[in-house]
Order: C-alpha cells, then sequence, then structure tokens
C-alpha cells in the first residue's frame, strides 16, 4: 500500500488540544507555555507563584486559545492533585503534560544540608513523577493517546564543569530514567513519553547562578563546541514537535540540547 503523506504543518499543530505544564509561570516553562499557546493548544499553568508572568496574561486572547492558572506546590500531594482536578475541569481533557517544575543548589558537595537536597528531589523527581501519574491516570480514564514530556539535563548524563551540583545531578538522572522506563511500559496504551536534555541555558536559575558564582559566566558561554549559551528558542521546537503528531512514533527519546557539549567540549585553556 503506498504510503499517505500528511501536511507536514498539520503534523505539528496543537490545535484544539489540551495541556498542562507545571512551572510554567516562568523562565523555560513560561516559554513552553508560549509555544503551545502559539501553536493552538490550550493550557492549564500549575506553578508555586502567587502569579504568573505578565507577558501569560495575553496569551489567551493573542492565540485565541483557553488558558488557566493553579498556584500548586508540586512538591505537596494534595495541593497537586487538587490543581489537576481543578485544570481538568478546566480544560475537560488531557492531552498532554510538560512537567518543567525544577530547582537547583550549586554547593560544594560537603556542603549540601539533607534540606536543600531532599527539597530538589521533591520538586524535581516527586513533583515530575506524581504529576506525570496523574496525566496518565487522566488519559488512561479518557481511553486517548496522549504525550509527555520531561525535562532531563545534561547534568542526567555527565558533569557540568564550572558547578558544584551533585544532588541537581542525581534528580535529572532519576527524570531521564523515569522517561525511558514509562515509554516502554505506557507504549501499549498509546501514550508516548520524550524528554529533553538543555545544556547551559539562559534563565533565571542560569542567571542566579552567574550572579553567585562569575567564574562561571566564561564557561556557560564558551565552553560548548558551539561557543554560546542556549535560549528558550532552542529548546521549545523540541517540546512542540514531541508533543505534536509529527512525533507520533517517537517515544523513548531524548534530544539532547546543549551546542554541542553533550559529545565534547571545548578545553578551558583554549577558550577565547
Amino acid at each position: 500500500m503506498a504510503d499517505t503523506f500528511k501536511d507536514i504543518k498539520q503534523l505539528y499543530s496543537l490545535a484544539g488540544r489540551n495541556y498542562i505544564v507545571t512551572g510554567g509561570a516562568q523562565g523555560i516553562g513560561f516559554a513552553v507555555t508560549q509555544a503551545i499557546c502559539q501553536m493552538g493548544g490550550n493550557v492549564a499553568v500549575l506553578d508555586i507563584r502567587t502569579e504568573p508572568v505578565e507577558a501569560y496574561k495575553s496569551l489567551s486572547s493573542q492565540f485565541n486559545v483557553k488558558t488557566e492558572y493553579f498556584q500548586t506546590d508540586v512538591t505537596k500531594e494534595e495541593d497537586l492533585k487538587s490543581s489537576f482536578e481543578k485544570a481538568i475541569a478546566s480544560l475537560g481533557s488531557l492531552d498532554g503534560l510538560v512537567p518543567v517544575a525544577g530547582i537547583v543548589v550549586d554547593k560544594p558537595f560537603v556542603e549540601q544540608t539533607w534540606e536543600k537536597v531532599n527539597r530538589i528531589q521533591q520538586t524535581n523527581v516527586m513533583g515530575t513523577f506524581f504529576a506525570t501519574q496523574l496525566a496518565v491516570k487522566q488519559m488512561l480514564k479518557q481511553g486517548t493517546p496522549g504525550s509527555i514530556v520531561l525535562v532531563a539535563s545534561l547534568c542526567a548524563t555527565q558533569t557540568t564543569p564550572g558547578h558544584r551540583v551533585s544532588g541537581y545531578h542525581a534528580s535529572k538522572g532519576a527524570v531521564l530514567m523515569l522517561a525511558k522506563g514509562l515509554a516502554v511500559e505506557l507504549a501499549p496504551q498509546n501514550i508516548r513519553v520524550n524528554s529533553i536534555s538543555p545544556g547551559y541555558t539562559e534563565s533565571d536559575m542560569t542567571r542566579k547562578l552567574r550572579e553567585q558564582y562569575p567564574q562561571v559566566i566564561e564557561v556557560m558561554h564558551k565552553v560548548a563546541p558551539m561557543k554560546r549559551i542556549g535560549n528558550v528558542n532552542d529548546l521549545t521546537p523540541a517540546v512542540v514537535y514531541l508533543l505534536s503528531d509529527a512525533a507520533a512514533y517517537t517515544t523513548s527519546a531524548d534530544i539532547q540540547i546543549t551546542g554541542g557539549l553533550h559529545a565534547g567540549r571545548i578545553e578551558p585553556n583554549s577558550l577565547d
């Protein structure tokens, strides 16, 4: 039987579909929210902030989509469940999830505290795990396919020069393997699970690190083979692809968006 070629633009469209983004009120999470809206998707954002960034407020009218905001602490089970229930009630159904909420602490390993490391794991691992579980339960209840895009990191597979983020490394390694394990487990239900692994990316998180440790500025901007730091526009197209029908046969994939840093780095003594 001859192949039936589909309109490539239609394959990438998210029009009329419903998504939840955790950590979507600022930074990379907001960029993901904005990208989904631009592609026609409706979005419910769950974030710990009292209010999202100002630009969030115009997304609905700008792209003719539905947006909802629910202040949520993803480390608290009942808070996460309650917000998910409200989001589903508002959206009506769920087609995909992008759990972006995450934190990092940059300190020498021997100075890391139980409290801080536990907060990293609760946010990055448990928050991602149980947001994903709630999304999958909803998709199974609906009996519909879905797509979940987890946010891992370059830190999931290798060390990053200039940082002391052992707790973050541990958390993102867990997220990466969670994506792979769930992709296999959920494939029979036509629920795809993939991940992206950003390298150094311009965000509130990396700006704070540069303010705290100015010595990493040169590392962030020059150590990757492409000799620049990434930005949200480098990440969001990959998320849209993985959420869309263009990735209908893609699951258990990890897209490394690092400027080549995952393959090799420019040695410090060669920086110019």
